[in-house]
């Protein structure tokens, strides 16, 4: 049977929508291949009159350096994928719905449990919390496949191994290899049997080719518009939107230390903060690290110059320059001035021009060009 997906990327090459590149063949062929084992596998009309739902297939892992195309790979495999209970989405999110539904088990009495989860016997959330994802979808394609969250890296062994068995078949994108994922985590030799599961049920993809094309963006726009004015405005937004591509700003909270800084308009690694959400409130190295470690780019708008009156804000600004310089975040800014022009005199003035310095360097083409 010819390939629904190699023809819809074929036409997409033809229109010029995309162009061709070696570096994607491997992932297209691992896409190919699922395809097809998807179809084969697809219940027969007696299957779905005894209910009897479909094995899991052997999924794709894609994974490689930003902006190589991998998320369009997955997502044009979604389109064409011949199943009918599917879903795309990000893996943040997909793991925040699934501490909700621990959540609910645990606190809801045997009516409640009855009625979210259609049983309500037994301690552990994860045997039915899998089963409610595995009756949604039987195919689960994960963007941005990333752990960082102990509460996340001690389930996931058992949560995929529950949604394996129930016949869910899963792609995944991901900036990592599966040996780098939850790297330095807390108890991380426990995570490791989720690795060896991994690699064990997914094809491991390398997509690294050496075109970046959202770098062709950032390097078609620039990174830092001065003075904030309407037209400097727009372009920012604009340039974001076209990062975005067909994402939503879905948001994102992080859980540092106990508590949750909530980002809302955030997509997978992207994310678009004002200054005054990040800076002009009890933030923290601790909050900018992780910050800096989830997303590989960061939109941030409306930074103001800066004065000895607003040090505070100009110290944490620091913090979080140098959090995104040390992780080699891409970082588009709307500011009122110039960079060596943000904090022009006063007391603090001197210590900022390391940070004026950081950021001449983080607009550079040379750093667009370094960082994944």
């Amino acid at each position: 049977m010819a390939s629904a997906l190699q023809a819809a990327y074929d036409a997409r090459l033809a229109e010029g929508a995309i162009r061709a590149d070696p570096a994607q063949a491997a992932g297209l062929a691992a896409l190919i291949r699922l395809e097809a084992d998807l179809e084969a596998s697809e219940p027969g009309k007696l299957a779905a009159l005894f209910n009897r739902k479909p094995e899991s297939q052997r999924g794709v892992y894609l994974w490689g350096p930003v902006g190589r195309g991998k998320s369009m790979l997955m997502d044009q495999f979604f389109e064409t994928a011949p199943v009918k209970a599917k879903r795309r989405t990000h893996f943040h999110v997909f793991m925040g719905e699934i501490h909700r539904l621990i959540g609910e088990w645990r606190a809801g009495d045997a009516a409640a449990r009855k009625t979210r989860f259609g049983q309500h016997r037994g301690d552990d959330p994860i045997p039915p919390v899998a089963e409610v994802v595995a009756d949604q979808a039987r195919l689960l394609c994960f963007d941005e496949f990333q752990v960082t969250d102990i509460a996340d890296a001690m389930i996931l062994g058992r949560l995929f191994d529950a949604l394996f068995a129930r016949g869910v078949t899963l792609v995944a994108t991901s900036n990592r290899a599966p040996d780098q994922l939850y790297k330095d985590g807390i108890n991380r030799q426990l995570f490791l049997p989720f690795i060896d599961m991994l690699k064990a049920r997914l094809d491991v993809v390398s997509v690294a080719g050496g075109h970046d094309y959202r770098l062709d963006r950032l390097r078609a726009a620039g990174s830092w518009f001065s003075p904030n004015d309407p037209d400097n405005e727009r372009t920012f937004l604009a340039l974001w939107r076209d990062m975005l591509g067909k994402e939503e700003e879905v948001g994102a909270t992080l859980e540092i230390l106990g508590r949750k800084v909530h980002l809302p308009h955030a997509a997978g690694g992207l994310v678009r903060a004002g200054f005054t959400s990040l800076c002009s409130v009890a933030l923290g190295p601790n909050d900018y690290v992780a910050i800096a470690e989830r997303f590989h780019t960061v939109f941030l708008q409306d930074v103001p110059k800066l004065t000895p009156a607003r040090r505070e804000e100009a110290r944490r600004f620091v913090i979080l320059i140098d959090a995104l310089y040390e992780t080699r975040a891409r970082t588009v800014i709307l500011a009122e001035a110039e960079p060596d022009k943000l904090y022009p005199s006063g007391d603090g003035a001197f210590e900022f021009e390391r940070t004026a310095s950081r950021l001449q360097e983080m607009r550079s083409a040379d750093w667009l060009a370094e960082v994944d």
